[in-house]
């Protein structure tokens, strides 16, 4: 358990801002991983504060962040900034008041104020997809010189482009499935080139998926022609990039990972989707699709799977948490990774949690060794010198 001290009290609880929203496509998908997290947190050991962003962009705390951002008004909530500069660390309020030195027939000049609103010893990250996940919040963090929970920058961004986590993926020796990329600019200039130049590397069916989002927003699986252009252009409504895979009849594998240098693999689960794949729809919105958990496997595959996630996450040079997701061919047997999530749902029905909690970690205790992991990884970083002298005579 992490523990913190201060002056007034031998001991305190560990403040933690849990941040959620954000302007992307995953936004929703957000707001209930984190509802979910703070629910299941431990709140006699942590202070948490809840820290909202809008679709727009706009840090919000107090009052409730989560109300606002659901409901879309955010009027009983202060707007936030988190300073990218460590020796002003927490979150702060700032805003304009007139300056009383300045009257005169003109308006008043506005003068800046900053108010701290909090200080916070870790921030929980559970921004799904873009401006989130993809290394940009973390940047952010890193800066500000606060522990966060999860990948650093160029895990989270390598992780979220499919496009370059495949490159990484091939080049450790870890299989993919064939694919195609190509750009949404390419696409609205010459649709019957790239059309063309799809079918002549890929045979139908194929998933067309923009390279940099999550949660299944903006995939489609395109049996032929006639479906390709629609799959495509829902695929460049969400990303300037857009990925097209080799379909096959496949069974879909997830496994959770934890740790920082020496990471651990929960047992393998399945997911039978009630549609045609697990799609955003089979996800977040039926009850009708299935986790086996653990996946029926025999204990070979069981061990090979566990192997790939722990190489695919260290292949991106991942910390603290992350699914492997995989597709096991149902006719040849052959096993495929498919992508890599760094800030995996934590829904009730997510199977991050519900993998560690059939592997006996529990969702509160799993909760504990992330913001560990965290701030295991902040004091490692820390021993990292950042200035250099040269010695007179050396």
């Amino acid at each position: 358990m992490v523990e913190t001290q201060d002056a007034n009290s031998q001991h305190r609880r560990v403040c933690i801002g849990v941040l959620f929203g954000g302007r992307s496509g995953e936004h929703e998908v957000s707001l209930a991983s984190a509802q979910s997290i703070i629910d299941n947190i431990d709140q006699t050991q942590y202070e948490v504060v809840p820290i909202g962003i809008t679709k727009e962009g706009e840090w919000i705390v107090g009052g409730d962040p989560m109300k606002a951002l659901t409901s879309g008004i955010a009027s009983a909530s202060s707007p936030a900034a988190l300073l990218a500069d460590p020796s002003r660390r927490g979150l702060w309020n700032i805003r304009s008041s007139p300056d009383e030195q300045q009257v005169g027939e003109r308006s008043r000049e506005q003068a800046i104020t900053a108010v701290r609103l909090a200080e916070l010893d870790v921030i929980f990250p559970v921004l799904h997809g873009t401006y989130g996940e993809d290394g940009t919040v973390q940047g952010l963090l890193e800066l500000a010189g606060v522990p966060y929970v999860g990948c650093g920058v160029l895990a989270s961004a390598a992780a979220m482009d499919k496009v370059i986590a495949k490159n990484i993926f091939v080049a450790h020796g870890l299989p993919v499935l064939p694919y195609a990329v190509i750009t949404r600019k390419a696409w609205r200039r010459d649709p019957e080139a790239v059309i063309a130049s799809i079918e002549d590397s890929l045979p139908y069916p194929v998933f067309v998926k923009p390279a940099n989002l999550g949660s299944s927003v903006g995939i489609s699986k395109a049996h032929d022609r006639t479906e390709l252009p629609d799959a495509l252009d829902l695929a460049a409504r969400y990303d300037r990039k857009l990925v097209i895979e080799q379909g096959i009849e496949a069974r879909e594998i997830e496994v959770s990972i934890l740790g920082n240098d020496d990471p651990i693999a929960s047992i393998p689960g399945e997911v039978v989707p009630c549609r045609e794949f697990y799609d955003y729809q089979a996800k977040y919105i039926d009850d009708d699709s299935e986790l086996l958990i653990p996946a029926p496997l025999d204990a070979e595959t069981t061990a090979e799977v566990r192997r790939m996630a722990v190489a695919a996450y260290k292949a991106l040079d991942c910390a603290g948490m992350a699914r492997s997701d995989f597709l096991l061919d149902k006719v040849t047997g052959e096993l495929w990774v498919s992508e890599l999530n760094t800030i995996p749902g934590f829904t009730k029905i997510s199977m991050y949690p519900k993998l560690w909690e059939a592997t006996g970690l529990s969702y509160p205790e799993l909760i504990d060794r992330l913001i560990e992991l965290a701030v295991e990884r902040f004091e490692d970083k820390s021993q990292s010198e950042t200035t250099f002298t040269v010695k007179e005579g050396a």
